[in-house]
């Protein structure tokens, strides 16, 4: 399935018998499916099916349709006038002259630009459903589109991100077991001394306060547990896995937005953890990096139907 992104915009105009007939669509990332209509009074009637062809293939994003229709002038060749409302105009003037004295009359500029004074061409409602409709089925088209082409860069994006990190994962993997190692020598021999235990040539040692056997022990102990903590094993293996997830999801494809914003959060927990427990640079290096990448697929992600 494709990926598509919350982004797009699409706008068809078509000339029909009654008028010209425009639909605009554009949309911008939202949690929900956030509807928002711009249409004019006589043409409010018409929301519902809009909202039903958008509701019908979209599932988020806040979208915002325009809907607009000028109609034709009446076909007889010349630009005819409603006399009927002219002459509902100069009564109402005259109503409203009785009253406020001082009111200036209307101009014939006004007049002419008053809705309905000129002429327009009769259109019967159900043909202007049908041409809506079949617009607005082209506009949703043409928006998918728009939103799948940037879907489709953002996943490459998202892939290639995934790539580095995973680079990252197995280079510093083969990291953990030398490190731990040089750990435990480094604390045994500096635990070692502490306790009395070392020697060095031509030096007595200094005269333990408690057995040999108590203070091998305790070292043993300390240096399994903080060995323990710092170990960043598992830590590694949740962030390979969970990048596998966020692979196949990227794959499956569909409205993934939401899945992967929960995939950010995991990776990000498993990339914190692995900078909390580095105990060499190439660790907290690894950490910074593997959050930098995090961070710039989590602003991408937020963008994703």
């Amino acid at each position: 399935m494709t990926i598509c992104s919350m982004t797009g915009y699409a706008v068809t105009t078509r000339e029909t018998a009654g008028g010209t007939l425009t639909i605009e669509l554009k949309s911008v990332n939202s949690r929900f499916l956030d509807l928002q209509f711009r249409i004019n009074d006589d043409l409010r009637a018409l929301e519902p099916a809009l909202r039903e062809a958008i509701m019908g293939r979209i599932t988020r994003g806040k979208v915002e349709c325009r809907l607009s229709f000028g109609r034709k002038v009446a076909a007889t060749g010349a630009q005819v006038l409603n006399t009927t409302l002219l002459a509902s105009l100069a009564e109402l003037q005259r109503e409203v002259q009785k009253q406020f004295q001082d009111a200036s009359t209307l101009s014939v500029n006004e007049l002419l630009r008053w809705p309905g004074v000129i002429e327009e061409a009769e259109i019967g409602q159900e043909t202007l459903q049908a041409d809506v409709a079949s617009a607005m089925a082209a506009t949703v088209d043409t928006f998918i589109g728009s939103r799948a082409r940037e879907g489709a860069a953002l996943q490459a994006m998202l892939t290639a991100r995934i790539d580095d990190m995973e680079a990252i994962v197995q280079r510093i993997t083969p990291l953990i077991p030398q490190v731990i190692a040089q750990f435990q020598q480094k604390a045994t021999e500096r635990m070692q001394e502490a306790l009395g235990l070392a020697t060095q040539t031509g030096t007595p040692a200094a005269a333990p306060t408690i057995s040999r056997e108590e203070a091998l022990d305790r070292i043993r102990q300390e240096v399994t547990l903080y060995g323990i903590r710092i170990d960043v094993s598992e830590e590694l293996t949740r962030l390979a896995t969970h990048l596998t997830e966020t692979r196949h999801i990227l794959k499956k494809g569909g409205a993934v937005g939401k899945r992967l914003d929960f995939m950010m959060q995991e990776l990000n927990r498993e990339a914190n953890t692995v900078g909390a427990k580095a105990s060499v640079k190439e660790l907290s290096d690894a950490s910074m990096a593997l959050k930098l990448l995090i961070e710039q697929m989590r602003e991408q992600v937020q963008n994703l139907e």
